[in-house]
């Protein structure tokens, strides 16, 4: 899945706070095609680009449940990521692409007042194998 080498980067734009379709639920990914290799290729091209350190298909104004992460070690692609534990709460700065510059307190119910060491389950981008992981930023 994905584009192969010399292919021309693709930057979508980046929903704002306030567009509906950010409070809006997304669709499992079914089909694990080369629709969902360009989309996860573009997503990780508008990270870079923005500077920022993930991004949710939501986040450019698609429905699916689909997210890169950029770490040192390189990107990391969740498909149909759940959480099913977390912990703790933060005070800072938000570092959301879709809320530049806003100032928010999470705790690990999701109460705006982000989660914390989350444990996700994902399926990778071939659609075979679920995985977890823990204590991604």
């Amino acid at each position: 899945i994905g584009r192969t080498g010399g292919e021309v980067m693709a930057i979508r734009n980046v929903v704002q706070v306030g567009d509906d379709i950010l409070r809006k639920k997304c669709f499992e990914v079914t089909s694990f095609d080369e629709k969902l290799g360009e989309l996860l290729d573009d997503m990780r091209d508008t990270v870079r680009k923005e500077d920022g350190a993930g991004l949710a298909a939501p986040q450019v104004g698609i429905l699916r449940r689909v997210v890169v992460v950029d770490v040192k070690e390189g990107f990391y692609e969740f498909v149909n990521p759940v959480i099913v534990d977390s912990k703790g709460e933060q005070t800072g700065y938000e570092g959301c692409l879709s809320a530049r510059k806003a100032r928010y307190r999470y705790a690990s119910d999701g109460r705006e007042s982000g989660i914390f060491r989350p444990q996700r389950k994902a399926q990778k981008t071939d659609g075979a194998r679920l995985f977890r992981t823990r204590g991604m930023p």
